[in-house]
């Protein structure tokens, strides 16, 4: 029986998910809450439209000019795609053979033999660290930090290159020893060649009315240019490049 995978939505011409144009997949379901997620339509496994790996492929590669032109690829995202690592697995094999470059954007809060595998078949994965004090990341996210930073060492053991993420939210995010603890840390990654800043915003605030959640951050407001730049020097000073949307 072929596999199954359930989709939330897919954007054809990416450009904010890693390098090129991306046909972006948004996986459905998430074992994380995070108190700023802007897509919690995504956190039920159970939702989303079904596709086995040919219909999707089948999607993914009516874009291959677009993405050898760009540099660009397939970035697979969520929600937490790597719920359903089996099936991404499948499809990364048929874009690898076509020459298609696949990204992966996780949290690394899962690792299994598939998602072993699966990173045999990644060239790049965007990690999501919510923030580096384990008491402030279960606050954030509702689970552990240290599957994440397992996560990271397995992405050095394997020498795939990786991007690391972190949103700026104020009185949540910012505390500034924290991220120069991380900053710290990063300096140890060889494969760590980004760090992408991304500035809190409640543009996924309506979804959670919709759903008849508890938005904790409607009061909070976007990180100021002030403290992106404080944040931005600090994860500077290891050599990584550092990058903001802010």
């Amino acid at each position: 029986m072929a596999k199954l995978g359930r989709i939330h939505s897919l954007e054809s011409f990416g450009t904010v998910d890693g390098p090129g144009i991306r046909f972006v997949v948004f996986m459905q379901g998430c074992p994380l809450r995070c108190q700023f997620c802007h897509n919690p339509d995504t956190w039920d496994v159970n939702k989303g439209n079904e596709y086995t790996p040919e219909s999707l492929f089948e999607e993914i590669i009516k874009y291959k000019s677009y993405m050898d032109y760009s540099g660009g690829g397939v970035t697979f995202t969520g929600g937490e795609p790597l719920l359903q690592a089996d099936f991404i697995l499948e499809v990364s094999k048929m874009c690898k053979r076509e020459g298609i470059s696949v990204s992966i954007d996780t949290s690394g809060f899962i690792y299994n033999d598939e998602v072993e595998e699966l990173l045999d078949y990644t060239d790049l994965v965007l990690l999501d660290i919510k923030n580096y004090d384990p008491i402030v990341y279960k606050t954030i996210t509702g689970v552990n930090l240290s599957p994440t930073m397992k996560f990271l060492n397995h992405l050095k053991e394997k020498n795939i290159a990786a991007w690391v993420r972190y949103v700026v939210v104020p009185q949540l995010t910012d505390n500034l020893d924290s991220i120069k603890k991380l900053s710290d840390h990063l300096d140890d990654y060889p494969n760590v060649e980004k760090i992408e800043l991304l500035a809190f915003h409640k543009m996924g605030e309506y979804k959670w009315e919709e759903m008849g959640l508890e938005y904790k951050l409607a009061d909070t407001k976007e990180p100021s240019k002030e403290l992106m730049r404080k944040v931005m020097d600090i994860l500077s000073t290891n050599g990584k490049v550092v990058t903001s949307n802010a």
